[in-house]
């Protein structure tokens, strides 16, 4: 049984000023101001344009929360800001900070949003905001580039010749899925304004050859094929039951037999409260999307099994399941 927190963890959960002080950080750029050598705050604010006296405030709290550090006057990122919050970096991720802070009027709405039960946004940042979302799909295609692998050779997919990655982003999956399997071509289908991002990563590993693009909306055109196998990853959270029970349906049209749908998404158990992670990003999704939620993972069970799937398994617990079609019916 889990312990109860203490009473200074129920504060510590209540304060939210280390974070805000970070993403204001990343909005400011602090971190690609202090690379390559330690400046004054004076020196700071003249490459950033902010105030002396308040950034003094704002770097010295980054100093107590060990993203900088001070000797004298002098300010200096962190080998941890260095790798991660500088721009020029290869392993950047200030762009997924500055989404959770575009995101950040969202949440106080959230006691609204509870008592109203409708989301305070109409349109999700990725919409509003194209250019954010091409760099926050960035950063999650370099940080998946470390489980798409491990996600392929799980499925055991050796006798598919084509496959579907449907909202496949930067092309994350496609390209790993088409690097375990050399037999494999794959078709990513996005959004326009996704897709010359898609091109971008798909060129940069020479798979070009093997990996079509496609552009429409999933929920009304037509997705070509049929495929052996498509791949949902990551797309129900953003989308009403409804709206998810009929895409798996029309999917169903689109495999070959003996083909299979695979969705992984992040899924809560029969109680609601875990994975923990999932649970609060429940909530996140409430307050930042117009129509999406959390779901459970014998929700998608179900809509495979009302889309005529056969032999519907959960084949990674809250994070995969999958469908076949064994027959051409």
């Amino acid at each position: 049984m889990p312990r109860e927190l203490s009473l200074a963890e129920v504060f510590q959960l209540g304060y939210y000023w280390e974070t805000k002080i970070l993403l204001t950080a990343a909005k400011l750029d602090v971190f690609s101001a202090l690379d390559g050598r330690a400046r004054t705050a004076a020196e700071t604010g003249a490459k950033i344009g902010a105030d002396v006296r308040a950034l003094e405030l704002l770097l010295n709290a980054l100093v107590a929360i060990r993203l900088l550090t001070k000797s004298g006057e002098l300010y200096a990122n962190t080998p941890v800001a260095t790798t991660h919050l500088v721009k020029h970096s290869p392993q950047y991720v200030g762009h997924l900070l500055l989404l959770h802070d575009a995101e950040w009027s969202n949440w106080g709405k959230l006691a609204e949003a509870i008592q109203s039960g409708h989301s305070p946004v109409t349109q999700h940042v990725f919409e509003t905001d194209p250019a954010l979302g091409a760099n926050v799909l960035s950063v999650l295609h370099r940080i998946g580039q470390q489980s798409g692998p491990d996600l392929a050779k799980r499925l055991a997919l050796g006798h598919a010749r084509s496959m579907l990655d449907l909202g496949g982003g930067a092309g994350t999956n496609a390209i790993a899925f088409c690097q375990v399997y050399p037999a494999l071509s794959a078709t990513v289908f996005d959004l326009p304004t996704t897709l010359p991002l898609t091109e971008r990563t798909v060129k940069e590993v020479g798979l070009e050859a093997r990996i079509a693009l496609k552009a429409g909306d999933f929920n009304r055109d037509s997705l070509g094929g049929p495929y052996d196998v498509v791949l949902m990853s990551d797309i129900l959270h953003y989308q009403d039951l409804a709206t998810n029970a009929a895409l798996v349906k029309k999917i169903h049209g689109h495999l070959n037999p003996d083909g299979r749908l695979v969705i992984k998404d992040r899924f809560l158990d029969a109680s609601g409260t875990s994975p923990a992670w999932t649970a609060a990003f429940a909530v996140h999704i409430l307050v930042n999307t117009e129509r999406g939620s959390c779901y459970r993972t014998a929700e998608a069970m179900q809509w495979m099994q009302d889309g005529g799937y056969d032999s519907i398994e959960e084949i990674e617990r809250t994070a995969v399941v999958q469908g076949m079609r064994l027959s051409a019916g």
